[in-house]
């Protein structure tokens, strides 16, 4: 009876204490914030069948750590878009580790990728030189808990949660083409009625947003422009290696001296091709070169005289986008395609299924798609000075 009663004793206090523990210093319902009140309760509100943003009651990014990989480090595209990312993590309280190797190889990528996973951060943000290369190293950190994101170049879409996108093959593709015309009409070709001669000059093959937007413009050149001759189908590549990009930059005005239009759509290319004029001694009245890199990376060209136009997106928020996107998911926070994401600084964002950039790809139902940028700009000399990265 005495144990009995011990018994019963110990669950009265044990009860006792229970019940101060859980209502003891709780304030009323009515006080507390808003995003408490909303969790695990039904709200009485009539039915709605209008979506909410997918970041309603949402948790918030603070705190949080992403591994940053760029390509390479030490090229213009990648440096002045680690500086927007840490700009806007400032801003947000989590931290961006900046992670890379000056080579831009799959090996480099992969052993870096190794590196974030043993300091244990909660994303990683890469921007993938080969995305099979990277893909046994992604799953692998994937698998560890790591949320992974993508921006600039993609890995496989199974691969990484969202990738931060600079715009669609199409859009992309349509752009090089755009400045293309624009540069050829400059000097005096007519693009709709002269012959015009034309290469590629960009990275290499794996790259899987760079070969997306040349198959976007040839598909737009055939069909608009019959006049023109792809004088080197394979496609230049330079290896986003800058000594080498001057070597491809000068075979490629080697192998037809009467070049009309090389594109770089690539941020090593670019210049490199343009250096390569330069050591020729031609300017933009004699070859129309354009491309996609940063204005500060190719202003001292354009005042030389030896391009008209180039084009590119701001890195540093597309970069910010990224880490964020990353961030959000390894925080907590689902979102399937159609859901917005509003980033602080920058915006709502929505978003789109994987084949929204590239075709027939598959979209998981949950932390899977693509987020694009917001815009693009064209840079001549009139505009140039107007940006800083």
């Amino acid at each position: 009876m005495k144990l009995k009663r011990l018994a019963a004793l110990l669950l009265a206090l044990s009860m006792m204490f229970a019940l101060a523990a859980c209502g003891g210093d709780t304030p009323p319902a009515d006080s507390q914030p808003a995003e408490s009140q909303s969790d695990g309760q039904e709200s009485t509100t009539p039915e709605d069948n209008t979506p909410e943003p997918a970041d309603e009651n949402k948790s918030a990014v603070e705190g949080m750590t992403v591994a940053y990989i760029p390509k390479l480090t030490g090229n213009a595209f990648f440096e002045a878009a680690n500086v927007g990312a840490q700009k806007y993590a400032a801003e947000w309280g989590m931290t961006v580790d900046y992670m890379g190797d000056p080579n831009a190889t799959a090996a480099a990528q992969v052993a870096v990728i190794n590196d974030a996973v043993a300091k244990g951060v909660d994303a990683i943000c890469i921007s993938a030189v080969d995305a099979a290369g990277v893909s046994d190293a992604l799953k692998e950190a994937a698998a560890a808990g790591i949320v992974i994101s993508t921006w600039d170049s993609d890995a496989n879409p199974e691969d990484r949660s969202l990738i931060v996108s600079q715009g669609t093959p199409e859009v992309l593709g349509q752009m090089l083409v755009d400045m293309s015309v624009a540069g050829l009409k400059d000097r005096g070709v007519d693009p709709d009625n002269d012959a015009v001669k034309y290469a590629w000059h960009y990275s290499q093959a794996t790259v899987t947003d760079q070969n997306s937007w040349q198959v976007a413009a040839e598909a737009i050149i055939k069909d608009k422009y019959p006049n023109w001759e792809n004088v080197h189908p394979d496609n230049y590549y330079s290896e986003q290696d800058a000594e080498k990009s001057v070597t491809i930059g000068e075979a490629v005005l080697a192998d037809t001296p009467d070049i009309d239009l090389i594109i770089c759509n690539d941020s090593t290319a670019l210049p490199g091709q343009l250096q390569a004029a330069e050591n020729k001694g031609l300017t933009k009245d004699d070859v129309t070169i354009t491309g996609f890199a940063t204005p500060n990376a190719i202003k001292e060209y354009c005042n030389n005289g030896t391009l008209y136009n180039w084009g590119l997106w701001d890195c540093g928020i597309q970069g910010a986008m990224a880490c964020y996107v990353s961030a959000y998911i390894a925080a907590g926070n689902d979102v399937k395609v159609g859901d917005v994401i509003d980033i602080p600084g920058i915006g709502k964002c929505e978003v789109l299924p994987n084949d929204s950039i590239a075709e027939g790809a598959a979209t998981a139902d949950v932390n899977n798609g693509v987020v694009l940028l917001p815009e693009d700009v064209i840079f001549t000399s009139e505009n140039m000075n107007d940006y800083d990265f």
